[in-house]
């Protein structure tokens, strides 16, 4: 038997046109308490008896999204024809931030959490669309939610829901989650929103040229904006913008 419950047709996404700031951010900091609570309760519930547990964001599933945005954003939206030897530093430079991020720590990802797979009903705020469920860094939810290409949160509440998450981990577990960890987490979202964002505009241009569903392009300068922000920020992506800049005009 399965029960199900009807949410209505209100997505987050659509409801944040409808409220004052106010109201919006506490929908947001309700949300960020969501992806705690499923970090933890999933760590307490681990069992290989359950799909989530048997899949992960490796180094090979974090390499592939690079790739789809190589194959469908550059080469199939903006038809980029790609030299070899581009091609060959493309791949070194997506390596690399496959294997960094496949090295952290794994928690249970919902792996499509945003404005648009909350609901918001009479009865509070539901998440939806969590068959794809699966272990990954503590980042990625979190980067979904706030680097979403649907919503424009903003750098200053963007910066406030980090600390909250940061915050309710810390409270949660003190003695796991100390200022080492609180220090280094805006670099790890930083690199798994560069991920995350490179993989969206694949998904846009897949819509769009393979697909025939242009209902995506409205979000790529935004998705856009977030890559470039984050290349910028570190210097260890200067090579990698250098060599994106020299077929996305956007990233110049």
């Amino acid at each position: 038997m399965l029960a199900l419950q009807d949410l209505g047709d209100v997505t987050l996404q659509a409801h944040l046109g409808a409220v004052p700031a106010r109201e919006q951010l506490g929908f947001y900091r309700l949300a960020v308490s969501f992806i705690e609570i499923m970090q933890r309760r999933g760590a307490e519930l681990t069992s290989p008896s359950y799909p989530p547990y048997q899949i992960a964001f490796d180094e090979d599933k974090l390499l592939w999204e690079l790739e789809f945005f190589t194959k469908h954003f550059l080469e199939g939206y903006r038809g980029v024809q790609i030299p070899p030897s581009d091609r060959a530093r493309l791949r070194s430079e997506w390596e690399s931030i496959a294997r960094e991020l496949a090295a952290e720590p794994r928690v249970l990802c919902h792996r499509d959490y945003h404005s648009r797979n909350l609901m918001v009903s009479a009865s509070g705020l539901y998440i939806i669309d969590f068959q794809d469920a699966r272990m990954g860094p503590d980042t990625y939810d979190l980067v979904s939610l706030l680097k979403d290409s649907y919503v424009d949160l903003g750098d200053d509440v963007i910066g406030e829901l980090t600390e909250h998450f940061i915050a309710l981990k810390r409270e949660a577990s003190p003695g796991v989650f100390g200022r080492a960890w609180s220090d280094a987490f805006p670099r790890r979202f930083d690199l798994m929103a560069l991920q995350r964002n490179l993989k969206a505009l694949g998904t846009f241009g897949y819509q769009t040229t393979t697909r025939g569903n242009p209902v995506y392009i409205q979000y790529i300068p935004r998705t856009l904006r977030y890559v470039r922000t984050n290349l910028e920020q570190y210097p260890r992506f200067g090579r990698l913008r250098e060599l994106l800049a020299e077929h996305v005009e956007e990233l110049r």
